[in-house]
């Protein structure tokens, strides 16, 4: 069993001072309980008692802090921050939410050659202080080419920066706000640090109805010394983007963790219900809800474990993980939603209850797939890589499971974000070849259907723009990347052959709906449609396989539960 469960996770293989900080965070939630915390969802209460956990116990500052500027423990270690994210998701988005802002705030900072705002964030981050990430506008929204916030001249020396921003979380309490803007004497791009304490920085209002305080700010003649400058030109850009390339990742873990939590919960509340002189659990359609949410929800993870090696790996000569990335954020945060509306349809109306974790779980897990850019942004990056995956193939060294305890540096000298198209990967078919179940075999089949549409039939010039072909052209590629890491996650995490097998027979399923929706569309040519037609396959049924998948997730009952 690969689900996370606070009563059972030791974190064996992790450093003793890791360890114990994840543990601490555990126990932290625990002795709050449900009803707490969700008495401060519904009120809307901010989290200060987290954020004192938070100082005392220097928990952002170990796990964000890069081992050269921290002290003793800390570095900026992937997959252990993975599993913070698992934790934060797992008792609630809003807990999350102050975490990923702070990471992403931290972006810009950790990147910048301005060594003395380095120092100083690190200063800042072991007092226990947060931060925050000022991109986005209210006019300009993911469009990052356009900002209104501009720095003028200041005869004095420095700028002065005008302008506003919207939806900036931490945007109340952050220590540093790295700000994003244009220099109106250059028209260069830049970012800054700008001071929620300063008296020019101006907090309009929280635009969501949360826990969390996602800011609209405005800054009015505010000051910007050569001292706050982050960085400038093509690097400020470049920041930005390298930035939401680390954080997007975050996402799906998020998705994860609340979903794993929903999970234990709806599997408890079914197994202890009767009607019609039966437990629920009994009935043949519940079962088989729960064993696909159970095998969506193992894949989610399997997938987001795998790509962690991949950011770990990451180097000017590979960078996978920028296809990786976008693939975590957008197919497993839509995954957690499909997991939701599974579980849901088994505990029907207990699902609105107000003293239900599920509650708050069903209507958080809707904003996953909508930040860091949205699904649709995010295919549009995912299609740039198409072409090389399938049809220009490279030779890599194998990258194992990189779980050992060391800084990420790679990841804050990126690099330029230009040349996506050029990224080369291994080849797919080597890890689908080593499986023989059924489902898998069958997916391999469509795989090779859509490789010989895509070679035969592509996109004529009118569907490549057409975002809404392309989009559902992306589905179909994003399964064949989704289903390479869940497999080649599997082998390293041992799991079974029948796990295997039930994730597959979803994959067989999602992909013939994807078909089906592309050879309906109306700027589909008859030769696509007809090769589209070709790739539905119908999944096969295992029995042996759905029954021991069935049995783990029944087995999940009672294995967990929030005290009060």
């Amino acid at each position: 069993m690969i689900l996370f469960n606070p009563a059972q996770e030791k974190y064996e293989s992790l450093d003793e001072k890791s360890r114990e900080l994840l543990l601490k965070t555990i126990d932290f939630f625990e002795k709050k309980g449900l009803e707490k915390l969700k008495e401060d969802d519904r009120e809307r209460v901010w989290y200060d008692d987290f954020l004192a956990f938070v100082k005392r116990e220097k928990l952002f500052a170990t796990f964000l802090t890069p081992e050269s500027l921290g002290e003793g423990g800390t570095r900026w270690d992937t997959w252990r921050n993975c599993q913070l994210n698992e934790i934060l998701g797992f008792y609630g988005l809003n807990y999350w939410y102050p975490w990923q802002v702070t990471l992403l705030g931290l972006g810009p900072v950790w990147m910048s050659g301005n060594a003395t705002i380095r120092r100083e964030t690190a200063r800042l981050l072991q007092e226990g202080h947060i931060f925050g990430f000022g991109l986005s506008e209210k006019e300009h929204g993911a469009d990052l080419y356009q900002t209104d916030m501009l720095l003028s001249d200041d005869p004095g020396g420095g700028y002065r920066a005008n302008g506003s921003k919207y939806y900036i979380g931490n945007a109340n309490k952050g220590a540093i706000i790295s700000t994003f803007g244009k220099i109106v004497s250059t028209d260069e791009y830049v970012f800054f640090a700008a001071r929620p304490s300063h008296k020019n920085y101006i907090l309009v209002k929280n635009i969501v109805n949360t826990q969390n305080y996602v800011a609209e700010y405005r800054l009015e003649d505010y000051p910007v010394a050569e001292k706050d400058i982050l960085s400038r030109g093509r690097d400020a850009w470049d920041s930005a983007l390298n930035t939401i390339n680390i954080g997007k990742y975050n996402l799906g873990w998020a998705s994860i963790g609340i979903c794993t939590h929903a999970f234990y919960e709806a599997v408890t509340h079914a197994a202890h219900r009767r009607l019609f002189d039966h437990y629920v659990t009994d009935f043949p359609h519940i079962q088989r809800f729960f064993t696909e949410a159970y095998a969506r929800l193992s894949a989610m993870k399997l997938y987001a474990r795998r790509a962690a090696d991949y950011m770990r790996a990451a180097s000017p000569r590979d960078r996978r993980y920028l296809l990786f990335n976008p693939v975590q954020k957008m197919k497993v945060t839509s995954q957690g939603e499909e997991v939701i509306n599974l579980l849901w349809d088994v505990i029907a109306a207990k699902g609105f209850e107000k003293d239900t974790f599920f509650e708050m779980a069903a209507r958080d897990i809707r904003a996953l797939p909508k930040l860091e850019g949205t699904v649709h942004v995010n295919m549009a990056l995912i299609i740039k890589f198409m072409k090389n995956y399938f049809f220009n193939a490279a030779e890599f060294p194998p990258v194992p499971r990189l779980d050992g305890a060391y800084d990420d540096d790679f990841l804050f000298k990126q690099g330029e974000t230009r040349g996506l198209s050029k990224i080369r990967f291994h080849d797919y078919r080597d890890v689908y070849k080593k499986y023989a179940q059924a489902n898998v075999r069958i997916f391999i089949r469509q795989t090779r259907m859509f490789k010989m549409m895509l070679a035969a039939a592509r996109p004529t010039k009118e569907q490549a723009g057409d975002f809404g072909f392309l989009f559902v052209l992306g589905q179909l590629f994003t399964l064949v990347v989704y289903g390479q890491l869940i497999l080649e996650g599997a082998a390293l995490d041992r799991v079974s052959g029948a796990l295997v097998e039930q994730i597959f027979d979803f994959m067989v399923r999602d992909f013939n709906r994807h078909a089906q929706e592309l050879a309906f569309h109306p700027v589909t040519g008859n030769g696509q449609r007809l090769l589209l037609k070709k790739m539905i396959s119908r999944p096969a049924h295992d029995e042996s396989s759905y029954t021991q998948i069935w049995g783990e997730a029944l087995g999940l009952a009672d294995s967990y539960t929030m005290g009060a």
